[in-house]
């Protein structure tokens, strides 16, 4: 883990869509985070310790990018990340994927720690400056994060950019991408589930300290976009949602500690 210091940073983004408006200042209480996002190894730990299934092994199917675009692939879970054809072996160090929130949510449990809520997500991944990515301004490129490039083939990708992988990257490829706080691959690689609700209004009455999200909404919030995504969706301000049951083959997590 990485140590997250006390103090301000700035949330949000006025130049974003709706959802990440108004751009403001909160105080946070001090905390770690996972350097990484966890590795199929890592949670193959907990699975062996727990005998823990996931929703996407109970579901019997997930939802996989064939290159072109999703289907729910019969067979598809975080032990065969595009089908019951495939396996992660040789993918150890990997981030786990088609893991729901639910997932989520259990492994850091297990782990004795959290999922960040999304003000320890976004100040670990941009600093206290409100930089747009975790390692600045500079635009992304493929030394700094996988993300949508000349491997992929979505509309979206930029063919000007190779990363070096069509699907994740084994985690902490990218050094050069760190965040202010030494936390790697908060850019790209996996969407990474955190702890809060979604509002699109949140911010608007968000507390100004430690918030800790809504207390209902309408699915589980995402963050830091992921290896088929471009460079609007990898910003640090960015926020999705979806069910917290869902399990998609570029979704992933970190743990996140609070101090006593």
């Amino acid at each position: 883990m990485v140590y997250v210091a006390e103090g301000e940073f700035t949330i949000g983004n006025d130049a974003g869509p709706t959802n990440e408006r108004p751009q403001h200042r909160v105080y946070m209480d001090a905390y770690w985070i996972d350097e990484t996002e966890v590795t199929n190894a890592m949670f193959a730990l907990f699975v062996e310790a727990t005998g823990y299934q996931t929703d996407a092994e109970k579901q019997g199917a997930a939802w996989v990018f064939d290159g072109a675009g999703w289907s729910e692939v019969r067979g598809a879970d975080w032990q065969h990340p595009q089908g019951s054809a495939t396996q992660w072996s040789g993918l150890e160090n990997h981030p786990v994927v088609n893991v729901s929130w639910n997932d989520a949510s259990a492994y850091c449990k297990w782990a004795g720690a959290h999922l960040p809520s999304e003000a320890e997500w976004e100040k670990a991944a941009r600093g206290t400056d409100g930089w747009t990515y975790p390692w600045g301004e500079q635009e992304p490129a493929g030394t700094l994060l996988n993300f949508g490039d000349v491997n992929l083939y979505p509309e979206a990708a930029d063919k000007n950019v190779n990363d070096g992988y069509k699907f994740t990257a084994p985690v902490g490829s990218y050094l050069a991408g760190a965040s202010p706080y030494g936390a790697l691959d908060m850019a790209g690689n996996v969407w990474e589930w955190v702890n809060d609700w979604y509002r699109e209004t949140y911010y608007r009455t968000a507390p100004t300290t430690n918030p800790p999200g809504p207390i209902n909404g309408e699915g589980r919030v995402l963050r830091g976009g992921s290896w088929n995504h471009d460079v609007h969706d990898i910003r640090a301000s960015m926020r999705i949602w979806v069910n917290p049951s869902d399990a998609i083959d570029n979704f992933g997590f970190r743990c996140s500690l609070s101090l006593p």
